[in-house]
């Protein structure tokens, strides 16, 4: 039996017909009996339904997140057992590897191998927030006369977290990971495209020794689930990654009530290529920064500069390699990119690589909907490669969230730093060159939150991941994160022998 009928087999025992929200540590049924259908983009075939949470089931997740929080254990717990738990809960994942794989496969249609890299990160964030905790702590600070002050690091409470449909279990991991690290409570807002493996890791921590109300799971609309997080005023903090425009949003309603907030949001990525680079390490590389997760990354590398020395033989070899990537059975290790999340995106990717050549570019490859053999039901989109545009075309200026690359020429270091940072984003950017002097003054100037340099890879554990300008603020993935879930509690003391008297009164 080939791996991928092994995998397929064992896909069948890991799917459920029905999947419920999780608020105070139970499983329960929507209080309206509405649900949402989940499908696999790589096939348009039906997963499972999942119970769509209302406003009144929101409200219970709160109110369970908020008595957890101020007359719960869990915050009390030392931080070496509550690193025991998010010790117990990695293990767990560990243990069930496959499981959640195949899963996130079925829900997103990406390929098992990116599957396979984003269920280990999400294990290994646990892990890693296992560690940082135990040295995350306040400081002793130097003041005049007979004065002691220190700080305290404490959770800053109840915490609203909305994530997005790319990467569903990993982003549910940065997010739950640091929060109840550091003692706060969690109301985790899944996407209604992808809610399965969200709603395993709220399982999972139950399982693990998380207390009732510490980590409480509710799919269902933005609109409604996440608009009511977001203004609750017993909600404290909201952490958000999507687009821009949402995240924007989301900060002026959290406004109102002053919520701390952190938002990770879009980016159209610059990746520069000079002369000196090592083409064929570039070519690849270059590759999967736009056309990994099919492209539906928000760092993914989609505005391609290239030194014009150097550009037509770099372009050749990477549209000749575009045209080589295997689209088809996400479960086939065989497989380079997977399906597009739904009909929608499909559309809108489309429109951009229309508008394009309306606007007079060329595309040298891809450019269409496919349909893969087997497949033709599912939601399918050719690696593109766009040239002859110009910076104020939509395809330039604009997040895509699909597998389309721009290409262009530069001619000097200058003018590629003017060209990366020509953009109302900032969040990750990837440099090509042998030069290490070059490297590190080009990755001084680039605004831009994440800089590659000679590396595909833009995060792993331990590392900060964010953005500038309208990309975001905020660093998720790494010890600063514990900072965005904690507030600093300031303690002075006088220790003198005499009493104090200001006054003099």
């Amino acid at each position: 039996m080939s791996t991928t009928q092994e995998t397929k087999v064992e896909q069948e025992a890991v799917k459920r017909d029905f999947y419920h929200l999780i608020i105070n540590g139970e499983k329960v049924k929507s209080s309206t009996g509405e649900t949402i259908k989940t499908y696999n983009p790589a096939t348009g075939e039906l997963v499972a339904e999942v119970a769509k949470a209302s406003k009144e089931d929101t409200e219970k997740a709160v109110a369970a997140a908020r008595e957890a929080f101020d007359n719960g254990k869990w915050k009390k717990y030392p931080v070496g057992r509550r690193a025991q738990v998010l010790n117990k809960i990695a293990a767990i994942m560990r243990s069930r590897f496959n499981e959640l794989v195949e899963l996130e496969v079925l829900d997103t249609g990406k390929t098992i191998h990116a599957a396979q890299g984003q269920i280990t990160q999400a294990i290994e964030d646990f892990e890693f927030y296992a560690g940082a905790i135990v040295g995350h702590r306040g400081t002793v600070n130097n003041v005049p006369g007979q004065f002691h002050n220190y700080t305290e690091k404490e959770p800053v409470g109840v915490c609203a977290q909305i994530t997005p449909w790319n990467y569903p279990m990993m982003m549910a991991a940065w997010k739950i990971a640091p929060a109840i690290a550091v003692g706060c409570s969690v109301i985790v807002k899944p996407a209604s495209l992808t809610p399965l493996t969200t709603i395993v890791l709220g399982e999972i921590c139950q399982e693990a020794g998380v207390p009732a109300g510490v980590v409480n799971i509710v799919p269902g609309s933005g609109a409604e689930v996440g608009d009511y997080l977001v203004g609750h005023p017993q909600v404290d903090k909201v952490a958000f990654t999507g687009s821009t425009p949402i995240g924007k949003d989301i900060m002026s309603k959290a406004s109102q009530t002053l919520k701390r907030v952190t938002l990770e949001l879009g980016g159209k990525s610059p990746n520069l290529v000079f002369a000196d680079a090592d083409i064929d390490a570039a070519v690849d590389g270059s590759l999967f920064g736009i056309f990994y997760n099919s492209g539906q990354s928000c760092e993914a590398r989609s505005r391609l500069y290239v030194h014009e020395d150097i550009y037509d033989e770099f372009v050749s070899k990477f549209v000749e390699k575009a045209k080589k990537i295997k689209l088809g059975d996400p479960l086939d290790k065989g497989t380079h990119m997977g399906a597009i999340i739904d009909q929608g995106q499909l559309d809108t990717i489309d429109s951009y690589v229309q508008s394009a050549i309306q606007d007079g570019a060329e595309v040298l490859a891809g450019g269409k909907q496919v349909h893969p053999e087997g497949y033709e039901n599912g939601f399918w989109y050719e690696p593109t490669v766009i040239a002859n545009v110009n910076h104020d075309m939509k395809v330039v200026q604009e997040e895509i969230f699909g597998p389309v690359v721009v290409v262009m020429k530069f001619k000097d270091e200058k003018e590629a730093i003017r060209l990366a940072n020509d953009t109302d984003f900032g969040l990750g950017s990837a440099i090509w060159t042998k030069d290490g002097a070059r490297a590190t003054r080009v990755a001084n100037q680039i605004q831009a939150g994440i800089v590659m340099i000679n590396c595909p890879f833009s995060a792993f554990p331990g590392t900060p991941f964010g953005g500038y300008k309208q990309s975001g603020f905020g660093r998720e993935l790494s010890i600063e994160s514990l900072d965005l879930y904690t507030e600093t509690k300031s303690i002075l003391s006088y220790y003198g022998s005499r009493p104090i008297n200001p006054l003099g009164v």
